[in-house]
C-alpha cells in the first residue's frame, strides 16, 4: 500500500487529509482486486463472523432527556451514523477516558 493514513487530532484534519488523498481508496481496492483479496459481501461477512464469535451486544434500555436524545440524533446525522451507534461510540470514548484518568489503563 502506497500511503498510510496518519493519526488525526480532529475530524477536520481527517476530512482534509481524505480530500487530498481521494484516489487512495480506489488504489487500495485495485491492489486488493489484483491480489485476489476482494469478494462480494466480504465486509458484511467479516462483521457477521465477528459478531457470532463474540456474541451479539446485549440490548439495554436507558432513559435519556429528550434534549440529549435530540442533540445525539442531530450529531449522528451529521456524521452519517445511526443515533444508537453514535451513543455507543460516545459511551465507549467516555469509558476509555475514565479508565485513563483512574490509571487503570
Amino acid at each position: 500500500m502506497a500511503k498510510k493514513q496518519p493519526p488525526f487530532k480532529t475530524e477536520a484534519q481527517e476530512a482534509e487529509w481524505w480530500a487530498n488523498h481521494q484516489n487512495l481508496i480506489a488504489d487500495r481496492f485495485e491492489q486488493a482486486k489484483a491480489a485476489g483479496k476482494l469478494s462480494n459481501g466480504s465486509v458484511a461477512r467479516v462483521a457477521r463472523e465477528r459478531a457470532s464469535q463474540g456474541g451479539a451486544s446485549p440490548t439495554i434500555t436507558i432513559r435519556l432527556a429528550q434534549d440529549d436524545l435530540t442533540r445525539a440524533r442531530a450529531f449522528a446525522a451529521e456524521k452519517g451514523l445511526r443515533y444508537q451507534t453514535y451513543l455507543k461510540m460516545l459511551l465507549h470514548q467516555a469509558l476509555n477516558s475514565e479508565e485513563k484518568r483512574a490509571g487503570r489503563r
